[in-house]
C-alpha cells in the first residue's frame, strides 16, 4: 500500500531515531501531526511558541550529536522558528525544520499567510527547498537530512498544505547513513608545529568545544608541554573537574585573572578546536598555532603563524608523536603552569568567599554591602554556588544569555557527566527554559537545571505550560534582579547611567503556582540554602524565584582603567538622577 507524503516523512524520522518533534499545530501541518499521533515511539511536543520549539530541538541535537526536529505552520508559524534556528546554526548543530506552506496552486499569489520560506530561511539554512511533488520524496528528505548532518547546520523542508495527504509514487525507505570523515593536517605542518612547541618556554592552550571528544589526548599534550589550559565557555563541559590539573578557567568578560595572565605570559599560544571571537583577549607578540576542522576559521580572530586543518584528536595525537621534549632531554620547566594554577586557585578561593551566605556579615562584606547591596539582596554568587552543591553530577545545565551565564561560568563546575547548553554563539535571550524543555524530553529521569534571567524567562513565559503539560521535572532557577543585568553593566562600564533596563516583574513563583508548577520565592539570604534543597527535592517541575542583588558587579578578568572610570561616572550620574527624581530638593 502506497504511503502519503506525511507518512513517508514521519516513518523516515522514526527510523533515524528521532523521538520528539517540537512545534505548534496548524492547518498545513495537520497531515504530519496526525502521522506523528499514530506512530509508536514518537512524540509530538506541542509548544506555546515556535521559537521555544526550535530552541528545544537545537538542545536535543547538541546533547545527542544527532538530528533535532521542529515544525512551524504557514507564514507566522514558520517565521517564529527563526531565532531558535539561528541559534542552532551558530551552534553548528543539525536541526531539521519542517515548515508548512499555502496550497501548491496558490504559491506566488500573495495568498493569506503566504511567506516565501526559501527566501526567509536563506541566511540560516545550509539546505532549504519546497516540496512541489510527492515524487520528490524520499530523495529530497534524504538530501535535507544528510546536508544538516554533514554540514552541522539547519535544513528547512517546506511542505505545502495540500501535499501532506498525497501518495508517494515510489514507496521506498529513506536512507540517511553517513560515515564521519576524520581529516588530518599535512605531516610536515605537524612536524613544524612540534618543532615550534619544543622550542617554546611558556606554552598556553586555548581549548574549545571542538576538542571535547579528544579530552584524554589534550590532557596528555598539556602535560607534555607543561601548559596551562584556558577554556572557552563551551569547553567547560568535558574539561573541568578534578581530573584536569591544567585548566585555569575562562577568559573574556566572564573569565578570571589567572586565565588572562596565562595567555598574556605565553610565548606560544596553541588553539585547539576553538573559534573564540573576542579579539581583545588574545595575547600580543607571541607565536600562535591553531588547530581546527574548518580552514575558514584559521586566523580569523587573531593572526596565526601556523594553521593545522584537521580533526583535533587526530592532530593532537600526531603532535604527541612528533614532540621531542626539551633540548637536553630533561624535564620541561613547569613554572608557567604552576604559576597559572596557583593564581587560579587563589582566585577561586576569593570567589568562594563571595559566595558564602555569611559574607555580608563580616567586616569586608558589610563595607562592600554599604556600596553595592544596601537592600541586602541575595548575592547571585551565593545562589549559583548553592545550586552547584545541590545539583547531581550528571545534571544538564542550560543558561540564559547575560548575568545568569556569568554566575554559572564562575560557580558551577562541570564535573562528572554534567552537560552544558546555552546560546553561547548567537547570544539570544530566552533560551534557557526551552532548551531545558528539549533536554528533559530526552530523559525524564535525568536532572535538568535552567539558569534563567528574569528578562529571558518572561520573554517566553508561556512555555512554562509546556513543562507542566509534559510533566517535565525541570528545575528553573530564576536570577530575579529586576534588571536586564548585562545591559546595565555594559551601560555603566561605558560611563552611561542605567536606562531602560529595569523590569517590573511579577512574583514568578506565584505565576508558576497558578500554572500548576511548584513555585518557591526566596527573599531572605538565610533561607537560600534550604530553599535550593527543597526545589531539588520536590518532584516535577519547580520554579525557584530568587530576588538577587541588582547592583552586583562581575569584574572582568583584566579590568581596564577606562571601564573603572566609566563605572564611577555612571554611578555618579545615577545618583544625581535619583536625587533629582525625589521631591526632597
Amino acid at each position: 500500500m502506497a504511503r502519503t507524503v506525511a507518512r513517508v516523512v514521519v516513518d523516515a524520522l522514526s527510523e533515524l531515531g528521532v523521538r520528539q518533534v517540537f512545534g505548534v499545530v496548524g492547518d498545513a501541518l495537520n497531515p504530519l501531526t496526525d502521522a506523528l499521533r499514530t506512530t509508536d515511539g514518537m512524540e509530538w511536543v506541542g509548544c506555546r511558541h515556535e521559537e521555544a520549539a526550535a530552541f528545544a530541538a537545537s538542545a536535543q541535537s547538541q546533547l545527542t550529536d544527532t538530528l533535532g526536529v521542529c515544525m512551524g505552520t504557514v507564514g507566522p508559524g514558520s517565521v517564529h522558528l527563526l531565532n531558535g534556528l539561528y541559534d542552532a546554526a551558530k551552534s553548528r548543530t543539525p536541526v531539521l525544520a519542517i515548515a508548512g506552506q499555502v496550497p501548491l496552486a496558490e504559491l506566488g499569489s500573495d495568498y493569506f499567510q503566504e511567506v516565501d520560506n526559501d527566501a526567509l530561511f536563506a541566511d540560516v539554512a545550509v539546505f532549504r527547498a519546497t516540496l512541489t511533488s510527492p515524487g520528490q520524496l524520499p530523495q529530497m528528505l534524504e538530501t535535507a537530512v544528510r546536508t544538516a548532518l554533514s554540514r552541522k547546520g539547519v535544513a528547512v523542508l517546506t511542505v505545502p498544505g495540500d501535499l501532506g495527504d498525497q501518495e508517494v509514487p515510489e514507496d521506498r525507505p529513506a536512507r540517511f547513513r553517513l560515515s564521519e570523515p576524520v581529516s588530518r593536517p599535512d605531516e610536515e605542518a605537524v612536524a613544524e608545529a612540534a618543532r615550534r612547541l619544543d622550542s617554546s618556554e611558556r606554552v598556553t592552550l586555548l581549548v574549545g568545544r571542538g576538542a571535547r571528544a579528544a579530552r584524554e589526548d589534550v590532557l596528555a599534550l598539556a602535560d607534555r608541554l607543561a601548559a596551562p589550559m584556558v577554556l572557552t565557555l563551551k569547553a567547560k563541559e568535558g574539561f573541568e573537574g578534578e581530573g584536569n590539573p591544567f585548566q585555569v578557567g575562562q577568559t573574556g568578560l566572564i573569565g578570571n585573572p589567572a586565565a588572562a595572565s596565562a595567555l598574556q605570559d605565553a610565548d606560544t599560544l596553541l588553539m585547539l578546536g576553538t573559534d573564540f571571537p573576542y579579539r581583545d583577549w588574545y595575547p600580543q607578540g607571541c607565536t600562535v598555532i591553531q588547530v581546527d576542522t574548518e580552514a575558514a576559521h584559521i586566523g580569523r580572530r587573531v593572526p596565526v603563524d601556523l594553521g593545522l586543518v584537521g580533526d583535533t584528536g587526530a592532530t593532537v595525537r600526531d603532535l604527541l608523536r612528533h614532540l621531542a621534549g626539551t633540548a637536553d632531554g630533561g624535564a620541561r620547566d613547569r613554572s608557567h603552569l604552576d604559576g597559572a594554577r596557583r593564581r587560579f586557585e587563589q582566585w577561586r578561593a576569593g570567589q568562594a568567599r563571595l559566595a558564602d551566605p555569611a559574607h555580608d556579615h563580616g567586616l569586608v562584606g558589610r563595607l562592600r554591602s554599604a556600596l553595592d547591596n544596601r537592600d541586602h539582596g541575595i548575592r547571585p554568587e551565593a545562589l549559583a554556588a548553592a545550586v552547584d552543591r545541590a545539583a547531581a553530577d550528571d545534571a544538564v545545565f542550560t543558561s540564559d544569555t547575560g548575568m545568569a551565564t556569568v554566575w554559572l561560568s564562575r560557580f558551577v563546575e562541570m564535573r562528572g557527566a554534567r552537560r552544558l547548553i546555552g546560546s553561547y554563539n548567537l547570544g539570544s535571550m530566552a533560551n534557557a527554559m526551552p532548551q531545558a524543555l528539549g533536554a528533559q524530553c530526552l530523559d525524564r529521569n535525568r536532572q535538568v537545571v535552567a539558569f534563567c534571567g528574569d528578562g529571558g524567562l518572561s520573554m517566553l513565559l508561556g512555555d512554562l505550560m509546556t513543562l507542566r503539560s509534559g510533566k517535565l521535572p525541570v528545575k528553573l532557577v530564576v536570577f530575579d534582579n529586576r534588571r536586564l543585568g548585562m545591559v546595565k553593566l555594559e551601560q555603566e562600564q561605558a560611563g552611561l547611567p542605567e536606562f531602560g533596563t529595569v523590569l517590573d516583574n511579577p512574583d514568578f513563583a506565584a505565576v508558576a503556582t497558578a500554572m500548576g508548577i511548584t513555585g518557591i520565592r526566596v527573599t531572605d539570604p538565610t533561607e537560600l540554602e534550604a530553599s535550593v534543597r527543597r526545589a531539588f527535592d520536590t518532584p516535577g517541575p519547580v520554579l525557584l524565584d530568587v530576588l538577587t542583588n541588582p547592583d552586583e558587579v562581575a569584574v572582568p578578568a583584566k579590568p581596564t582603567v577606562e571601564q573603572g572610570w566609566g563605572f564611577a561616572v555612571a554611578k555618579m550620574k545615577e545618583a544625581v538622577r535619583s536625587l533629582g527624581d525625589t521631591d526632597d530638593r
